[in-house]
């Protein structure tokens, strides 16, 4: 990959800036210990990214709503009466999700030679608090409130590139979700890396898995933390 080419790097945020796993899992374990259920963390982070899908596939919603969603699904399927205070518990919790440790000196490192750029599946005022811990001020932040849309959908992608006044050849985009991330700004033409985090369900994490053919589902590059990349980068 000719790094130098490039001259913005996108970022999703949750799941390869921010540990969202050490943030769901604990809510989710807790959801079920309280109605008797055991679950292994694999199976809650499977059922995670199908509930979520399902409820960011509709007409456009807040990431909040979804997550509430997300809770009553669980419920569902657990039979199980969820309390307001447990509805609310994975939205309330996403403030307190930190940054990977590789995070904040990576960014610090990219932003030496790039614009930075976010494009998350969040709510403006979730992501004000996340912010506060990435430890850099991004060029441009895309988050599906603005979009009025949920990744894949490319126009969260078109918005990002359009403020970022470049051609798709010229940015970088980096996640930790095939179906979120790779799948769609390939689509675009954008080059894409997939930060294949260590998770309690590897190769996937909390997030759906692609159907679109394998060629569609491959990246630029793969690696398995954002300071693999910084070390890529620095070789040029």
């Amino acid at each position: 990959m000719e790094f130098e080419h490039f001259t913005a790097i996108s970022f999703d945020c949750y799941g390869t800036l921010i540990d969202w796993e050490s943030g769901i899992l604990p809510v989710i374990r807790a959801l079920l210990t309280g109605d008797g259920q055991s679950l292994a963390d694999s199976a809650i982070l499977e059922l995670y990214g199908e509930f979520e899908a399902e409820a960011e596939s509709g007409p456009y919603r807040s990431y909040r709503d979804v997550l509430e969603a997300v809770v009553r699904a669980f419920a569902d399927r657990f039979h199980f009466e969820a309390s307001s205070k447990e509805i609310r518990s994975l939205h309330e919790s996403v403030p307190e999700w930190q940054p990977f440790a590789d995070t904040v000196p990576a960014l610090r490192e990219l932003q030496k030679r790039y614009k930075l750029a976010v494009i998350s599946n969040i709510d403006d005022s979730l992501f004000a608090e996340t912010r506060k811990n990435l430890g850099v001020e991004f060029e441009v932040v895309v988050t599906a409130e603005q979009a009025g849309s949920y990744k894949p959908s490319i126009n969260n992608f078109q918005m990002a590139q359009h403020r970022l006044a470049i051609a798709p050849d010229r940015l970088l985009h980096v996640g930790q979700s095939v179906y979120h991330d790779v799948v769609p700004a390939r689509a675009l033409g954008i080059a894409t890396v997939w930060v294949n985090r260590k998770s309690a369900r590897p190769g996937i994490g909390a997030v759906r898995g692609s159907s679109v053919p394998a060629l569609e589902q491959q990246p630029d590059l793969e690696v398995p933390d954002l300071a693999s990349l910084v070390r890529a980068i620095r070789t040029i």
